[in-house]
């Protein structure tokens, strides 16, 4: 919105207004905007939510055993990240740019998704909250809708990154001209960097185009959800989730902005994707929410986020990587929440084989993993047979867990980064 205002005085000749067409100040602006209504807003809502008596109650012993010492504080937090991002985007972004708009709506609808679960947990008093199969539906059509927006908008196109090898042996990457649909993606690790989805169904001959895609939206589909997924998981200490997706999205940024530079883009040899500067100017903004929201998010919390707030991140954590043709790095700098996934499924699927054979087995002490690091030898099974059962040795406090889980996300997001360069 201003960005517009102030573009239309620079033609008036404004002192201060060419300012506005630079997405590092734009970006800065949203990041300070974004803390700054987090730590006001926040603080409105805790006592708002407070004084309505709407806070979290005692959990079922059996199933969160920390859950006595959550008792009365106030939960759906992530409707304060929510506007903090909201407000600096619509201030700060360019609203005509397709990608800030696909970000904007992806943020509202696994918003809604998320406050849904939370009301029903809240006011309805069910601690099942959503069913699983519907947080599944909704998120998948959300990925359905960013994959088929992506290939319907004749804004959403790449530069396709071609190396040529010049006759001093040196070899200099340029981008093609013209702006092109594109099932290309980022792959790690390999030389040329570039993975065609279109090539992965070749079989299919000349109907392989129109597979590409096809893949590419499940993929976009599968994607989004498995991040919302894991984000969702990761949200169960004080900090945890908030600090981890804010790395995340620190490292997101860059992506996006050499994703966007045509002069980086080439250095690194990676695909240029035009116009998406803007999602740098997201990014801030969520950076600004999420450092505001760790102000009461911190151990001892003052407020939960709720699944207003995981499935929101996560949800566009995976919208954002898939936009910037990154989705194959998500196993890597959303390696903490894989991690959680992952352990989850490995201790349902132990358990439900113990079952079946009138026994209790486990992989870990408990699921999600962040849970199995301060766990008591006496909250254990005394029946149960335990894979890990020896690990972790002694059990940590829930402040440690969460910052070494934090410095686990630092060097997943440096990887991340470094992998642009390590073929």
């Amino acid at each position: 919105m201003l960005y517009y205002i102030f573009r239309f005085l620079e033609g008036y000749g404004i002192a201060g207004s060419r300012l506005w067409s630079y997405v590092s100040f734009r970006a800065l602006l949203a990041l300070i905007v974004a803390l700054i209504i987090s730590l006001w807003f926040g603080e409105h809502y805790i006592r708002w939510m407070k004084r309505h008596n709407l806070s979290e109650e005692q959990r079922d012993f059996s199933i969160d055993p920390y859950g006595v010492a959550k008792k009365g504080v106030p939960s759906m937090g992530g409707i304060v990240i929510l506007v903090a991002v909201f407000v600096p985007c619509l201030l700060f972004g360019r609203l005509r740019n397709i990608y800030i708009l696909l970000m904007l709506a992806a943020t509202v609808w696994f918003a809604g998704i998320g406050f849904l679960d939370d009301y029903i947990k809240n006011f309805r008093h069910n601690k099942d909250g959503l069913a699983g199969r519907w947080k599944l539906v909704g998120q998948f059509i959300a990925g359905l809708a960013v994959g088929l927006t992506l290939y319907f908008s004749p804004d959403a196109v790449i530069r396709e990154n071609v190396s040529t090898m010049q006759r001093d042996g040196v070899v200099e990457v340029v981008h093609k001209s013209e702006p092109v649909k594109s099932t290309k993606t980022t792959i790690p690790f390999f030389k040329n960097n570039n993975l065609d989805y279109a090539e992965v169904v070749g079989f299919l001959g000349d109907h392989k185009q129109a597979g590409g895609w096809i893949l590419f939206v499940l993929m976009t589909a599968f994607v989004i959800a498995a991040v919302s997924n894991g984000a969702n998981l990761n949200d169960g200490m004080d900090g945890m989730c908030a600090g981890n997706s804010a790395i995340i999205y620190v490292a997101l940024g860059v992506l996006a902005y050499v994703s966007s530079h045509i002069g980086l883009a080439g250095y690194l040899n990676i695909m240029f994707v035009p116009e998406s500067e803007e999602l740098v100017v997201y990014c801030c903004a969520m950076l600004g929410a999420l450092i505001g929201f760790l102000w009461y998010n911190t151990y001892p919390a003052r407020v939960f986020m709720g699944d207003t707030g995981s499935l929101m991140i996560g949800g566009t954590i995976g919208v954002l990587a898939v936009i910037i043709h990154k989705e194959l790095l998500i196993p890597i700098l959303c390696g903490i929440f894989l991690m959680e996934s992952i352990s989850v499924i490995l201790q349902t699927e132990y358990a439900k084989a113990g079952n079946r054979r009138g026994k209790k087995w486990r992989v870990f002490k408990r699921a999600p993993l962040h849970d199995t690091f301060r766990v008591k030898p006496e909250e254990m099974l005394p029946d149960a047979k335990y894979l890990f059962r020896k690990w972790p040795k002694t059990p940590a406090l829930e402040s440690m867990v969460t910052v070494r889980f934090w410095i686990i996300s630092i060097l997943l997001a440096v990887l991340t980064i470094i992998t642009l360069k390590i073929r």
